[in-house]
Parts: C-alpha cells; structure tokens; sequence
C-alpha cells in the first residue's frame, strides 16, 4: 500500500472508539495494512445505534409468581441493516435468581427501513413496580469484526400484585355463606337477624323459629329462616411496621397478612358487606374507601401491591385515631398485626378500649409454623433447648391472645397457609351470630 494510503487508514482509525486504538494497532498496520483497513470499513458500515427508535409495549401489570411479557419494537430508520445484539435491563428481582442473562438478552436483525420487535418475558420475586431501566445495543459491521454501542432509555413500569393464593379458599366459603344467606337446602337454625321465609319444621330446629301462625293456617309446623345481615361495613387495617417485617418461611409476615385480607374482601363483597382497607405505622401508607363490589378487590390488589415494611414501631395511638375516623359508624375492624407481647401490652391494650367500645373487633395473627415444629424437638440438648424455647413462645401468644379475648376480641392465630380460611371462618361465625 502507498504512503498515502497508510496515512489515509490511519486517519481512519484514529475515529474509532477510545479503547481499541492502542500499540498493537501500529504493528497489524504495518504488517497488515488489508486487514485494518477492512475493520475500519467494518466500523463505518455498523447501522448507528442512536439513529435507531425503540418503543415500549405489553403487560402493565402480573401477579407475584406469574410471568409478564414486555414487547419492545426496534425501528431502523436508516439506509443499513441492522445486525445487533441487545440488553434489556431491569431491575434484578425482575427475574428468578440465575435466569436474568437469558432473558434480558437478544439478537436481532433489522433490515434498512423496517421494524422487529423482541419479548422481554419478566418473572418477578418481589411485590411492587419495576422500571425499565437501559437499552443498550451494540451494533456490528458486515464483517462482525467492530461494533457501533450506545444506549436508549425507553420507560416502561410493570406492576407485581400479591399473589392471591388463597382464593383457592373462596368456593368453599361462598357456599357457607350461601348456606347462612338461606339459599340452600342445608338451613342453619337461629342465624341471622333478617327474616327470608317459612319452610316446614325439621326435628332439631330451634322451637324459638316456630311461626304459630303460619302453622295454624296449614296442617303442618312452619318455622321461620334468618338471612344475615347486609350492608354491614368491614374495615381491613393492616399494620406495616417492623414486626410486618419479620419472615415467616420465604416472605415477610405482611404477605400473608395481605393474602388473608384479600380473602377476607372477596368473601364479605359477594356477602353485600362494604370493605375498606387502612394500612397503618405511623402514617397511612395505604387508604381504600367506598368502593363498590365490583371494584373493591381490584383496587385493594392495586393499593397492596406497593406496600413494604418499615423498620419503625408501629404508633398504636395513631392507628387507632385514624381507624375511628375512617369508620365512624359501628363496624367490624379487622386488624392484622403480632401477637408479640410487648407490642400488644405496651402499644395495642391501652387504646383497645376506644375500638372494642364502639366496634367488633378482630385481631388476626401470622404464627411461624418453625415455632411448632422446634416444640416438638427431641434427641439432644440443642434440640431440647429449642423446644423449651418454643413451648415458651407459644406460651406468650397464648396469653397476649387471653389477654384480648378478655376484652372482647376475636383472635385469629394461624400459620400463613392456614390464616386466609380462619379468617375468613371468624367472620362467618360472627355474621351467623349477628354480631356484625
């Protein structure tokens, strides 16, 4: 090659990138000049990266454990095709631990003037919104010997909702409730304060139900059925402070409260009760109010899919001012929270009186099924002091639950599988003994 042309290649590839000019460069200029000059033209032939126009679409929304399909459409405005490889970044628990790579990376190819599109498929372990962060694209030449990088910001937000995994549950408990609403065949005796119909007396039926009247206009013994009462309103408060925190299994108490809750507001919705959610630690992080029954469940999955924990002391006086504003009217208040003795002796007993005085009140409680299983420890010394340990715990909540029975409460205090369905039995016995 010609001076000229030396002279020529250098210039050429003294505009590449920073980083790939170096030493080494001048002697594969002086021995292959042919080479370096095709990795220069390989450069230059690389579609731009910033000339390309990315866009957004697909899922907004998923349920924690289920996948969302983020679609993102590439459009090559230019007079080259594109031949890319491509990053869609998003935050880690996007993702299964182990599976990001895979799933955040592609290739694509674009033709001059034409559009692709690609799936990010996400797969997210936490509740909340995730952000799309960075989309960066390294482009090649013809020859794939250098590559054109750059980076677009393309926003996108995919919010992660509790699971429900407890709806599983609901079939079950509307056919209890259709057996208190006195739709069914199986009638319960002495439910409910509403009168529904006559039907003919059945040995076992409360005399109390007989309608002498009735009965005196047929040949037969006509007693009256009850429906429980409707329209009543239901009040969910949720304690977000650090004893929410605490891990029971693989997730944090809040989860399993949340589920419970949700539960808990699909059954009393299909009931015709009114529900409303509060989440409370020394501010209102989650407010749901008037709400139809249609409605209801999917703005309460939308209000707890942000929902965290924090690290402070729930104020138990806070809480309670603003549940008695939030219901003024007699109401049934469910409070999810610990049965952890001093929170409840030093922070809940004082201030109960105010709720209990004006309200039903129920107290629902995640218990750590670990704490069961070391009870039963046995077999060496470290186990026996496990167990001791564990006889002693169940021992505190047992009393911290006396302590409420005492005054009122109804205590619900299950493992986080078995919470949603004894929650949602207490409030059946509470509406099929009219004390909603």
């Amino acid at each position: 090659m010609a001076l000229t042309g030396r002279t020529a290649l250098l210039a050429a590839l003294s505009s590449l990138p920073v980083g790939i000019w170096d030493a080494g460069w001048t002697g594969l200029l002086a021995v292959n000049a042919p080479l370096a000059l095709a990795c220069a033209c390989d450069y230059a032939l690389a579609t731009p990266v910033r000339r390309l126009l990315l866009t957004r679409s697909g899922d907004t929304a998923v349920r924690l454990g289920e996948t969302a399909d983020v679609i993102l459409t590439i459009t090559n405005p230019t007079g080259r095709p594109l031949r890319a490889r491509l990053r869609d970044a998003w935050p880690p628990s996007s993702w299964q631990p182990g599976t990001e790579i895979e799933a955040s990376r592609h290739r694509v190819t674009v033709p001059a003037g034409e559009r692709r599109r690609v799936t990010t498929r996400l797969r997210p372990t936490r509740r909340g919104d995730r952000h799309a962060d960075r989309v960066t694209l390294r482009s090649y030449g013809p020859l794939g010997l250098f590559a054109r990088q750059g980076t677009h910001r393309v926003p996108w937000t995919v919010r992660v909702l509790p699971p429900f995994t407890s709806r599983k549950h609901l079939p079950s408990k509307l056919a209890r409730l259709r057996e208190l609403d006195g739709r069914t065949s199986v009638l319960t005796r002495g439910e409910g304060t509403e009168f529904d119909s006559l039907r003919e007396y059945v040995p076992g039926d409360d005399t109390r139900s007989i309608d002498w009247r009735a009965t005196a206009r047929q040949s037969a013994l006509a007693v009256r059925t009850w429906r429980p009462e409707r329209d009543r309103h239901i009040l969910l408060v949720l304690d977000t402070g650090r004893t929410s925190a605490g891990r029971v299994g693989d997730a944090p108490r809040l989860d399993a409260a949340l589920d419970a809750a949700l539960l808990l507001a699909a059954l009393a919705s299909r009931a015709g009760d009114r529900v409303d959610l509060l989440a409370y630690d020394r501010r209102v992080r989650a407010l749901v109010q008037g709400r139809t029954a249609r409605d209801v469940l999917p703005s309460l999955v939308d209000a707890m899919a942000g929902l965290e924990p924090a690290l402070i002391e729930t104020d138990a006086r806070g809480l309670t001012a603003t549940a008695l504003r939030t219901a003024p009217r007699r109401s049934l208040i469910v409070l999810l929270t610990t049965l952890d003795a001093a929170p409840v002796e030093e922070g809940l007993l004082p201030v109960l009186p105010q709720l209990t005085q004006r309200h039903t009140v129920v107290v629902a409680s995640v218990a750590d099924p670990h704490i069961a299983h070391m009870s039963t420890s046995r077999g060496s010394v470290d186990a026996v002091y496990e167990a001791a340990a564990a006889a002693q715990a169940q021992a505190e909540r047992h009393r911290t639950a006396q302590q409420l029975r005492r005054h009122g409460v109804t205590v619900v205090n299950a493992t986080p599988d078995e919470l949603p369905p004894a929650l949602a039995d207490a409030y059946l016995e509470l509406k099929a003994a009219a004390r909603l």
